[in-house]
């Protein structure tokens, strides 16, 4: 793998990761907890990360790509759905906008920029890498290629948790006004 495509892969990962940890940020600092297709964007955000990441951790490989590839498909139909139920005209969306613009439609562009950044990254990538053995590519995962990784997982790791405390162990409502967990706290 060519530096220029170990650099994108990193990037990527911690693009994803950014994305998560701002979503997460923005769900406590507007006080609007996410709604079952946020959740599931934020599902499909995790798939594109652990594709990029797959690539760093072992090599460059046409899988890693396609479940990236996956992942982002699968955001775009998610994201895709949500924008659409608000396209109406007067219709107010869901959640306060950030720059103008709904977290879901946001979600919709990223998504799109993760199919053109990959696309890009499987032309500069060239031939898969059959010759490196497990050894080399844990040798070539420090430094700042472990951190987008750790930052990737945290990243993950907390919207799990969000999402467990917010819906518990049922199917979460379509607006959720409080955290399922909070029932069981005490006053």
């Amino acid at each position: 793998m060519g530096p220029l495509v170990r650099l994108g892969n990193a990037a990527g990962t911690a693009a994803i990761a950014t994305i998560l940890m701002i979503a997460f940020g923005l769900q406590f600092g507007l006080e609007e907890p996410p709604c079952p297709l946020c959740n599931l964007q934020r599902v499909a955000f995790v798939l594109c990360g652990f594709g990029f990441l797959l690539n760093l951790r072992f090599g460059v490989q046409p899988l890693h790509y396609g479940l990236t590839l996956l992942g982002a498909l699968f955001g775009l139909v998610a994201s895709g759905f949500q924008a659409l139920q608000y396209i109406a005209p007067g219709s107010a969306g869901h959640g306060a906008p950030v720059l103008g613009l709904h977290l879901y439609t946001w979600s919709l562009i990223l998504f799109f920029a993760v199919i053109a950044c990959v696309a890009a990254l499987m032309v500069f990538s060239g031939r898969p890498e059959h010759h490196s053995n497990d050894h080399q590519s844990a040798l070539r995962f420090r430094g700042v290629y472990r951190l987008a990784a750790y930052l990737l997982i945290a990243a993950t790791l907390a919207n799990a948790a969000n999402s467990f405390l917010l819906c518990g162990p049922v199917e979460c409502s379509d607006n959720p006004k409080g955290y399922w967990i909070s029932k069981y706290l005490p006053s």
